[in-house]
C-alpha cells in the first residue's frame, strides 16, 4: 500500500480557485468554544474572489453566505476551527484578505478519563518509538495541510461507523495515572471487522500504520477539511482514491493503542483539531 502523500495525488489538489463556487452550503453547527467551530461573516468584503482567510497560521475556509443564515450580514463567510488550547479571556483574530475580524470564545470544562493500557512503550515509549512518532506526526501534519476546492455542497459528515459514541472529544485523558493530550477525537465502539465507511466525498492522502494511531487513514474533504480514522483491522483504499460519501474504506481494528476495538474518528478544519459532533447531520 501507498504511504507518501506526495504520490498518487489528483492534480486539482492544492490549485488555488478564483471564483465563487458555492450555493446553498448545509453548514455545521457552530459553538464557539476551544475545540469548536466559529462561523464568521467577512462583512465589507465584496469581491468576486473568494478572500483569502487566515487564523494562528493556518488558512481557513471561506465559502459564500448564499442560502445560509448569513447571507444578509456578508457575501462571504469563514469557517475557522478553534483549538482546544484557545482561552476564552483573550480575543481571536481571524484575517480576510486586508481586513482583521475579531471573535470571542466561551469557556468549556471537558471531563477526565483514566485508562490503563498494558503496553507500556504505548504511556512511555523509548528513544526509537519517539523518532518513529514524530515521523509520523510530521506526515499526518503535512495531511492535514493539504489545501484543495472542490465545489463543497454539504460541509456536514454521516457517522463513519454503526456503534455507541464511547469516549467524546476533548477528554482531558491519563494513561496509567499519567497525564497526556486531551482526546482529539471521537472514539464510536463497534465489534471488530465492522465497517467504517467514508462520512463525506473526498480524497485519501494519507495511509499508514503508526506507534500510537495503529492503521490509519486521512481523507481530504476540501478547504481545510479533514478526517482521520484510525485503529482500524484492515484498509480497503489507497492513496489518492477519490471517494464518495459512503463507500467503505476499512473495518474496525484494535490496532495501536488500545484498549478494545473501536475507530477513533478525528475531524480537522485549519489544521486544528474539532468536535466531530458539529459536523453531523441531524
Amino acid at each position: 500500500m501507498k504511504q507518501s502523500i506526495l504520490r498518487g495525488l489528483p492534480l486539482w489538489l492544492g490549485l488555488i480557485y478564483f471564483g465563487p463556487a458555492f450555493a446553498s452550503v448545509t453548514l455545521p453547527q457552530e459553538a464557539r468554544v476551544p475545540g469548536g467551530i466559529a462561523i464568521i461573516p467577512l462583512t465589507g468584503l465584496q469581491t468576486d474572489i473568494t478572500p483569502s482567510a487566515w487564523y494562528k497560521g493556518n488558512r481557513v475556509m471561506v465559502l459564500s453566505s448564499e442560502g445560509t443564515p448569513h447571507q444578509r450580514q456578508s457575501r462571504w463567510i469563514a469557517i475557522a476551527g478553534i483549538p482546544l488550547s484557545a482561552k476564552a479571556e483573550k480575543k481571536q483574530h481571524l484575517r480576510a484578505n486586508a481586513t482583521s475580524y475579531y471573535f470571542s470564545v466561551e469557556p468549556k470544562e471537558y471531563k477526565a478519563q483514566y485508562l490503563t493500557i498494558k503496553n507500556k512503550r504505548h504511556v512511555e515509549p523509548n528513544p526509537e518509538d519517539v523518532k518513529r512518532w514524530r515521523r509520523e506526526k510530521a506526515k499526518m501534519t503535512a495531511a492535514y495541510k493539504i489545501w484543495s476546492t472542490p465545489n463543497l455542497k454539504k460541509v456536514q459528515f454521516d457517522l463513519p461507523a454503526q456503534g455507541p459514541l464511547s469516549s467524546p472529544f476533548g477528554l482531558k485523558r491519563f494513561f496509567n495515572k499519567q497525564p497526556r493530550n486531551p482526546h482529539s477525537g471521537l472514539d464510536i465502539a463497534a465489534p471488530h471487522g465492522s465497517p467504517i465507511i467514508a462520512p463525506a466525498d473526498g480524497t485519501v492522502v494519507d495511509t499508514g500504520e503508526y506507534f500510537f494511531n495503529g492503521n490509519t487513514i486521512i481523507i481530504d474533504h476540501g478547504h481545510g477539511l479533514t478526517s482521520m480514522y484510525c485503529h482500524m483491522d484492515s484498509i480497503d483504499v489507497e492513496i489518492g482514491d477519490q471517494l464518495t460519501r459512503g463507500k467503505q474504506i476499512g473495518t474496525i481494528g484494535k490496532t495501536g493503542r488500545v484498549t478494545g476495538p473501536h475507530l477513533h474518528w478525528s475531524v480537522s478544519l485549519n489544521n486544528t483539531r474539532v468536535d466531530p459532533i458539529l459536523f453531523l447531520n441531524k
